[in-house]
């Protein structure tokens, strides 16, 4: 593994450009980068010199057994700080004085990490559509390498919510030592296999980006991307993330410039599809670690999938949110059932999926 203290300066082509200004933002002060030599992927393909953006707070002990990783969910990016900034730091939840906090940009993402908007070095161009087909496996195998790479022995406890917490349940089974593996997990608001719910819903917000004239078969140039299908998948997404009663108490029918304008919910959402656009999250990662998620299913190629859920034998908490349309109750209390050493907590709260940000 190949360390750095920062990642290289960013290429012209660089995903996160989706717009003139992120294209001219320099990476965030304390992102760093790791590059792995090689990832064997389950598709059968092999990855080179793949980088891993990452953040880190807190000090790693002697041991290398102090280490707290945090997956981020699927819009976000590896500053914890943005999306659970309450919970981080010095004598908070996630105590920095006590853990090793490490979050990383998941495999396919675009903010530093190798994805299909970065440089194949094969050939020296950017992957763009021929970037192949990843799964919530090969996504842990490199966060593992790269964790291993820092020094650490193993990990005290993985953590995250939607597609974070696939990622956690998938390292706490498929992570063995020597490599860095997990002693607890919490894994939030998810399952252990996507169901066709949540497929169906991913392949609508697919089709909304392909649907763009300007998509080109994802062989788009980063300049001109389809800013207006990855909008409309974000608008999508957010109907997903929350509730008819939020939606209901936070705006009702109300129009805020008389009766001829558009509603508030019809501002808020274009709103927040244009906020994604200005952050310049790719469209072709959001189609590559969608797809991903599809991939998820912790008993594919183990056997039964009771009998795989049995098989992660470390302490592990499962928590839900009560108006979880995305990912409902049910999905946490299958885990439950199966887990022999998981507890499971509700939050009582109306704001959908998005609750394990917003509570």
């Amino acid at each position: 593994l190949k360390l750095a203290s920062a990642p290289p300066p960013c290429p012209p082509h660089r995903p996160c450009a989706a717009v003139a200004a992120a294209m001219a933002a320099p990476p965030p002060a304390g992102r760093r980068a790791a590059v792995v030599p090689s990832l064997p992927l389950e598709c059968g393909e092999v990855l080179k010199d793949v980088q891993m953006s990452y953040m880190c707070w807190g000090k790693l002990n002697e041991r290398g057994d102090n280490a707290l990783v945090l997956f981020h969910a699927v819009n976000c990016s590896q500053d914890a700080t943005e999306w659970w900034g309450p919970l981080v730091g010095p004598a908070k939840p996630i105590d920095t004085d006590t853990y090793f906090v490490f979050s990383g940009n998941a495999l396919g993402g675009c903010f530093g990490t190798t994805g299909p908007d970065e440089i194949d070095v094969r050939t020296g161009k950017p992957f763009k559509s021929d970037f192949p087909a990843i799964t919530i496996r090969d996504m842990v195998q490199l966060q593992a390498a790269a964790l291993q790479g820092l020094g650490v022995t193993s990990v005290a406890c993985v953590l995250g919510g939607g597609l974070g917490g696939m990622l956690a349940l998938e390292y706490a089974l498929g992570v063995r030592a020597p490599a860095p593996a997990a002693r607890t997990l919490a894994s939030l608001c998810s399952s252990g296999r996507h169901q066709p719910w949540q497929i169906g819903w991913g392949e609508c917000q697919r089709q909304a980006i392909m649907a763009d004239p300007l998509w080109k078969d994802g062989q788009y140039e980063t300049e001109a991307p389809p800013t207006v299908g990855l909008a409309t998948a974000r608008m999508m997404a957010m109907i997903t993330y929350r509730t008819h009663p939020a939606y209901w108490t936070k705006f009702g029918r109300s129009k805020r410039h008389g009766e001829q304008a558009s509603f508030n919910v019809e501002e808020y959402l274009h709103h927040q599809g244009d906020k994604f656009i200005s952050r310049g999250f790719s469209p072709r990662s959001y189609v590559v670690i969608t797809r991903a998620m599809d991939s998820h299913d912790v008993s594919r190629g183990r056997g039964q999938y009771a009998e795989v859920l049995r098989s992660i034998k470390q302490p592990a908490l499962l928590a839900s949110i009560s108006s979880d349309v995305l990912y409902p109750v049910n999905e946490q209390l299958e885990l439950l059932e199966h887990m022999p050493n998981a507890q499971h907590h509700t939050i009582e709260s109306e704001q959908g999926h998005d609750g394990f940000l917003l509570e």
